[in-house]
This record gives C-alpha cells, structure tokens and sequence, in this order.
C-alpha cells in the first residue's frame, strides 16, 4: 500500500470513527441544582444542559417597562403559586428589556422553585421530549425561546403551536412558555398574499389567518417601544451610577452618549448599558 492509499483509508477510517462516536455518545447526568438550562444535542441524543454562568439582572435595573414588570411578575408569581397563568409573548424594539424582563423572574423567583430552561428555535422540534423530562417535577419552569420567528416551511413551528393549544399532550402546571420577538407575527407575511389576484391557494384569508395563529395561542401579549431621548439618557445615567461613575463631576458623557446612540441607529436599554461600559473604561 502506497502512502496515497494509506492516507486515504486513514481518512475514511478516522470519518467512520466520528460517526460512530456520534452516534454512541450519551448526555451527561442532568444537574437539577442548577437554575438555568439549555437544550443540547448530544450525537443521536439531546439533555438538558445547566447554564453555569448566569447574567443576573434585577427589576429595578429596567427602567420605562414598569406596565411591562407588572404583567410579568404578576403572571409569573401566579405561576409560582399554581393559580391561573399565561404563556407570554413579547414582541417589539430590540433591547427594551424583553429578555432581560425573563431573567429577572429568575433573579426574583428561583428560591421559590422557578427555573429557566432557553431552548433555540431550531430545537422546538425537541418541546415534547422537555415537556416529557419536566413535567413531574417539584420546580416551576419557564421554557424560553428568544428572538422567535420563523420562516415558511421552518421546522418547529407547528410543534409550538400545537403544544401551546390543540394538541393532545397539555403543558402541566409547572411549565410555562415565555418568548420574545421582534415582530408580533411570527411567519412572514407578503403583500401578494393581500392581492385578489393571489392564486397560489383559493382561500387566502385561511392561508393568512394559519400565519398569525401561532401568536394568538399566547395567552398574554406585551408590547415594547423604542425610547424618547430623554429616556435613553436617563439609563445611561442610571447605568453610570450603578456602576461607579461620578457623574456630577463630569457632564460630558450626556453628548457622548447621544453620539453613541446614534452611530449605532437607534436609543435602547442595551445601547446605554453598552455606552456605560465603554465610558466607564475610558475614563476610569
């Protein structure tokens, strides 16, 4: 055998090796200690995986969301309680605090029972099999799916929307659904699908209605909307002092934070957490 041949089986050898351990490797033992977890694949397996470093955030650390905070603690202390709860959509501007609203359940509820378990959209394939692991738990969990939507023919789609409402196996009491969006649609829709001449499917307002459906099975909707400036500017200020600025003997962050804004297109909660840090290391 010439060193060409050898080095070819060598390579097919080394690729029927990795699909084997593919295959045959198992998830680890779930850590039900944790707070958090995500849903991993695990070769021909998936598992729930702790998530070990947590960004904590606190309630008060969320400023011009308060009709938001209200809905959500009020929702997810109900939960907590076993009374009447919703699953939750919200949708609107990007970094208003709709994910940092979840993490702070999490910061305010974990020492009641509450856990989170953040599952990516191309893994709500998997819902049932978590529902499955979770359900006859002692704890209370939120399965979070952030920056949700989907496109046509995307999968995971109808598994969320059948184990939201419709299917035959329920979420038990101590599972909700929580996840954010930037739209309030989940599926695209197109202008030709409002067309009287769309002849793609006769009965086009069915065809639509199947597109808005998956958002009408949350039971609670929250709305977020960009801020004012000087909104932005009062986080910016809150982030500054929280994290150790001295602000009275400097005023020129204010016109550098506006500058800030604006070369990254827009003023949100994130932004000014952003521009803090930035501030804060430069002028250290």
């Amino acid at each position: 055998m010439n060193f060409n041949n050898f080095f070819s089986f060598f390579k097919r050898l080394n690729l029927v090796l990795t699909k084997i351990e593919f295959l045959i490797s198992s998830p680890p033992v779930i850590d039900w200690n944790a707070k958090a977890f995500y849903w991993k694949n695990f070769g021909a397996q998936s598992s729930l995986v702790p998530i070990k470093n947590i960004s904590s955030i606190e309630m008060d650390d969320l400023l011009y969301v308060d009709r938001q905070k209200e809905i959500i603690n009020r929702n997810t202390k109900h939960f907590i309680e076993n009374k009447p709860a919703n699953n939750l959509l919200m949708t609107g501007a990007r970094g208003t605090g709709k994910s940092s609203l979840v993490k702070a359940m999490l910061t305010k509820y974990y020492k009641f029972g509450l856990r989170i378990i953040e599952v990516n959209k191309y893994d709500l394939n998997y819902l049932i099999e978590i529902v499955d692991l979770i359900s006859n738990r002692e704890e209370y969990y939120i399965i979070f799916c952030d920056d949700l939507s989907f496109e046509n023919n995307e999968k995971g789609y109808k598994e969320l929307k059948s184990i939201l409402d419709g299917s035959l196996l329920s979420l038990t009491n101590n599972i909700l659904i929580y996840a954010t969006s930037n739209r309030r649609h989940l599926l695209p829709e197109y202008i030709k699908e409002n067309e009287k001449n769309f002849m793609e499917e006769i009965h086009v307002n069915e065809h639509i209605e199947e597109k808005i459906s998956l958002s009408e099975r949350f039971g609670l909707w929250l709305s977020f909307y960009p801020f004012t400036q000087e909104n932005y500017l009062d986080i910016v200020k809150y982030w500054l002092i929280k994290m150790g600025y001295s602000i009275e003997q400097d005023n020129n962050w204010h016109e550098a934070a506006l500058q800030w804004s604006l070369e990254r297109g827009g003023r949100s909660g994130r932004i000014a957490n952003q521009f803090a840090r930035d501030w804060l290391y430069r002028h250290d």
